[in-house]
């Protein structure tokens, strides 16, 4: 269970989540599939509640405790090789939250799980922290694959854009399709003059795929790509696009590490939290 957070029992019964009153709702999916170098992603779930044991539960900033605000944790959405066949399912489950008013926050697991967390809330905008574009129509093959992710958020029927920060790679082809009107490119020098101001107004899903930073922090990823983003650029983006998101995750997080990557991811969630609660207050 992550840390704060009540236990929901791992319960699809949305009459039973609504009646708990949950505000957030954190959901696991520990798909490890098709991972392209250091596979792991199948313990970013565990590893990131684990290594967020340490926090505090007060934050001084907001001045907020975290276990005051209504997060209950649904448990994994154990993972299957099928992949179409479990975003299904992981989609159903994430759109129960949804549909009891409540905040999905997604643990990955490769960055596949984003697509079903994108079918749930319906946005009209994702934005996305990542090293990578995700733009590949299919890899290997498999159009399924994390590395084809964005492209396959771009079919879906409400988003009319993506928007990803700190992008450092990616193909010709992908170079090629992000230079259409429906992505916005921030590579890293530029996140921290970003602003979400132009989010006003519309529905958001925020993904975090936490090798955007740079692997000196987070070296517990499956694709490391240097000169990313330091952890302070993406707690001030998630600060900045919580108010707007209705959806959020953080994904990638293996277990080739002694845990800083899990516990960057997991502080990252409750930056998102606490700023969306202050947000919902207000």
């Amino acid at each position: 269970m992550f840390p704060g957070a009540t236990d929901d029992g791992g319960s699809t019964d949305t009459t039973e989540t609504a009646d708990r009153g949950a505000d957030f709702v954190v959901v696991g999916a520990p798909l490890d599939v098709s991972t392209t170098f250091q596979p792991g992603t199948r313990f970013g779930p565990r590893r990131i509640r684990t290594f967020a044991e340490p926090f505090d539960d007060y934050d001084r900033r907001t001045d907020q405790h975290f276990s005051e605000l209504n997060v209950t944790d649904h448990g994994d959405v154990r993972a299957w090789d099928d992949t179409a066949e479990y975003l299904e399912y992981l989609e159903s489950t994430l759109r129960s939250v949804v549909w009891d008013d409540a905040v999905p926050l997604l643990l990955g697991g490769e960055h596949t799980v984003t697509l079903a967390g994108v079918r749930a809330v319906e946005p009209e905008v994702v934005v996305c922290l990542d090293a990578h574009l995700d733009l590949y129509e299919g890899y290997d093959g498999n159009e399924f694959s994390h590395a084809s992710v964005m492209r396959r958020i771009l079919e879906v029927d409400s988003v009319e854009e993506i928007v990803l920060l700190g992008i450092r790679t990616g193909s010709e082809p992908e170079w090629e399709r992000a230079s259409h009107d429906d992505v916005t490119v921030v590579e890293p020098e530029d996140v921290a003059d970003w602003s979400a101001t132009r989010l006003e107004d519309r529905e958001v899903y925020l993904s975090v795929d936490i090798d955007a930073a740079d692997p000196a922090y987070a070296p517990g990823t499956g694709t490391m790509e240097p000169f990313g983003l330091e952890p302070r650029e993406m707690r001030d983006v998630v600060r900045d696009v919580a108010p707007q998101a209705s959806g959020f995750d953080v994904v990638e997080v293996n277990d080739r590490d002694d845990g800083q990557t899990a516990s960057l991811a997991g502080k990252l969630l409750r930056e998102f939290v606490f700023e969306r609660a202050v947000a919902d207050s207000g």
